[in-house]
């Protein structure tokens, strides 16, 4: 597998120039601010149904074309420090790039691990070097790396300033921490990256240990309010979650890839089915978030398997992730699985056969689950054979839309580019189911055509919690999520969007009655650091690890 030069002036170059941010217009030229005047003005006085702004960019030309967006949103940010400008939300907002990158409330900043050596043997992984294991140097969240050498500060502070400079609010980040088995680093690396990520959120002088860098962040310009790591099930103990928890996480991507054991088996997964559940009951009981990577078209899976398994996801109590991502097998040169393929043993689906199998998937998936991938990001040209449609997901919306079927998962309804949702107009429902371990409520605020606008992971045990070193909340009930969807809001800013609305201190009360009416005296939530002082105002106290709210005296 050839290795992707950076200085080969073409796909290193393509694919980082997707974010970079052209040079800033000078306004001490009048022509330019004459320029840039005009078309501000013309692009406030477009109707709100109007978002084509090209025909006003071609009216007004600079020299060598046309500007881009990023360049007006600087000049008129200078222009209202300045005062010569009123601060205008509206035109912000048309001027944001790439607006689907915080459509869900937060701006997501991803960020990846050195290259280690990796626990796992799979057929279908490869290895290339310079690059974390299972991941490639074409991706673009791997050249990204590259081009910072794999720091984490300077990953983390890059990708804010990107965001910025195209218009995004970045108050409220959530960091994911890829770049394969977070578990299996050592302690000294993990903590070492995660200070200086937070190091950049905070923007301060560097913090001397991780837990002040955490502490900072309560108040930070960047205040995280998710944390996400990626592991495998077999690599989840008590004291691995734990360690989880002093480290901020919030939200664990487990690599199951498949629930039976036969294919884990042929695949060299390492790890089994009653691995992935026992690890889905220690991330529950501890209020973590649970993603599960899935993949069909392994080694030795058939269309008809790989659907037995989906829906194994949702008839299992052990299962029933919050989230998932599905990453249909990527036929790789230089793996084992390519070998097979090479010898006549292996064949990856169809297109037609993968579509049909995820538009049957995706109508199996219930609206507690957020379904956030159908394909991964890998580039066409190291993927041998099988589908390299990178816009997988939308070809299937297509062919559902047009027959009439629906997907029910978080992703497919929440309200993402509305801005307004009215608390009095959405109607609150409890979509409540078992898991091994817990009862859980997935109370949902949904307007009336149907759409998400936010909702809250209410999750009561029903086993005890002794193995695990978490004292804080061995008799409460957890709250493992709160999210109101809709365009990040800036932090403190009321009206505009259905974020700051209310909807999640309604949440929270609602929340707070079932555990009180279950027979629980406390309530606790996991809480990235940067959302502790929102949950200090609703009446939680800080444990040692967790916010805890009293519902009822001490007896």
């Amino acid at each position: 597998m050839r290795p992707i030069e950076k200085n080969d002036g073409s796909w290193y170059n393509l694919v980082m120039a997707k974010g970079g941010v052209p040079e800033p217009i000078d306004l001490t030229q009048p022509s330019e601010r004459e320029r840039v005047g005009n078309i501000l003005a013309a692009i406030r006085d477009l109707s709100p149904d109007e978002r084509d702004l090209m025909p006003i960019l071609r009216q007004y030309p600079r020299p060598g074309g046309t500007y881009a967006k990023s360049q007006l949103l600087g000049a008129y940010r200078q222009l209202v420090d300045e005062g010569v400008l009123d601060r205008d939300l509206a035109l912000e907002r048309r001027l944001r790039g790439r607006p689907v990158r915080t459509i869900s409330g937060v701006a997501p900043v991803a960020v990846l691990t050195k290259p280690y050596p990796c626990p796992g043997e799979c057929l279908f992984c490869p290895d290339q070097a310079g690059a974390p294991k299972s991941y490639l140097d074409g991706e673009p969240g791997v050249l990204r790396a590259l081009q910072q050498d794999y720091d984490p500060y300077d990953q983390t502070h890059v990708r804010i300033t990107a965001l910025h400079d195209i218009g995004h609010p970045t108050d409220k980040i959530e960091l994911l921490i890829l770049g394969g088995t977070w578990s299996a680093y050592p302690e000294a690396y993990r903590e070492h990256f995660l200070r200086r990520c937070f190091d950049a959120l905070n923007a301060d002088a560097p913090a001397s240990t991780l837990a002040e860098a955490l502490l900072r962040n309560e108040t930070a310009p960047h205040r995280n309010v998710g944390l996400v790591i990626e592991t495998r099930p077999d690599w989840i103990t008590p004291a691995e979650v734990a360690r989880l928890r002093h480290e901020g996480v919030t939200k664990v991507q487990v690599g199951a890839q498949s629930f039976d054991d036969r294919l884990l088996r042929l695949n060299r997964r390492g790890h089994t089915l009653e691995d992935t559940r026992r690890a889905l009951r220690l991330l529950r009981l501890a209020g973590f978030k649970a993603v599960l990577h899935w993949m069909p078209n392994l080694y030795g899976a058939t269309p008809e398997s790989d659907l037995a398994d989906f829906e194994r996801l949702w008839r299992d109590p052990a299962l029933r992730p919050d989230e998932m991502k599905i990453y249909p097998t990527a036929l790789l040169e230089e793996t084992d699985l390519h070998m097979r393929w090479q010898a006549g043993e292996y064949a990856p689906y169809l297109e037609e056969t993968l579509i049909e199998l995820l538009i049957a998937c995706k109508q199996m998936v219930p609206p507690y689950c957020r379904l956030n991938r159908v394909m991964r990001d890998i580039p066409a040209p190291y993927i041998v054979a099988g589908t390299t449609k990178s816009n997988l997901r939308q070809i299937v919306q297509q062919r559902m839309e047009k027959a009439g079927l629906a997907c029910q998962c978080i992703r497919c309804r929440e309200i993402r580019g509305q801005r307004h949702a009215d608390l009095d107009a959405v109607t609150l429902e409890n979509v409540c189911y078992e898991t091994d371990a817990t009862t859980e409520h997935f109370l949902q605020y949904v307007t009336p055509t149907g759409l998400l606008a936010g909702f809250l992971r209410l999750s009561l045990p029903t086993s005890p919690r002794d193995d695990l070193p978490l004292p804080d909340i061995r008799t409460a009930a957890m709250v493992r999520e709160v999210h109101v969807y809709g365009p990040a809001q800036t932090l403190g800013r009321r009206g505009g969007g259905a974020q700051h609305q209310g909807f999640g201190s309604q949440l929270l009360e609602h929340a707070a009655q079932l555990a009180k009416d279950a027979g629980f005296d406390e309530l606790a939530v996991i809480a990235a650091v940067g959302t502790r002082p929102y949950y200090r105002e609703r009446g939680f106290t800080e444990g040692a690890l967790y916010p805890v709210r009293r519902l009822r005296r001490k007896r």
